[in-house]
């Protein structure tokens, strides 16, 4: 992959700031993307876990957050997850989303911090399935599970093609 790396110490670090500049601009997670969610994902033992507040701006009807947002925020979660056993030299390769099913348990209240949490399952040399929870005060609200491909190289692209 083309890009030079954030220089941090895994695993301390957020995976998504492994990954190659020129790789990060999704609006879930990317670093260099300031209109987007900036999620954070760690390396926690067996999982990997992330912290996000939904803003009141993430609202779908008073008090519970909308569920769109919830379905970005396991998505970049996965492909984080799915990178986390894969980072050399402080480098995590990129996913991309082939499969994502969401389940909605119960309505996600607006207010209180969510922990997403993640876990591959399933993993061959160009994919990895990897099964998530979405918890706010304790209460899984969300399950899902995502297909994550390695990032083909035909989207690849010179760093002067990426918006900046």
């Amino acid at each position: 992959m083309r890009g030079t790396l954030l220089k941090m110490p895994f695993p301390n670090s957020p995976i998504q700031d492994l990954y190659p500049e020129d790789f990060a601009h999704c609006f879930g997670c990317g670093n260099k993307n300031t209109s987007g969610h900036q999620l954070k994902s760690y390396v926690d033992g067996e999982s990997v876990v992330a912290h996000f507040t939904p803003s009141p701006h993430h609202m779908s009807v008073p008090g519970f957050v909308y569920g769109g947002l919830l379905a970005s925020l396991v998505d970049c979660h996965a492909m984080a997850t799915a990178a986390s056993s894969e980072i050399v030299d402080n480098l995590a390769p990129r996913f991309v989303t082939a499969v994502l099913h969401v389940e909605y348990l119960k309505p996600t209240p607006l207010g209180p911090q969510l922990e997403i949490r993640g876990h591959v399952t399933e993993r061959s040399a160009r994919k990895a399935i990897v099964e998530l929870t979405v918890s706010a005060g304790g209460i899984v609200t969300v399950r899902a599970n995502a297909v994550a491909v390695r990032i083909p190289k035909s989207m690849e692209s010179p760093q002067d093609n990426v918006p900046q």
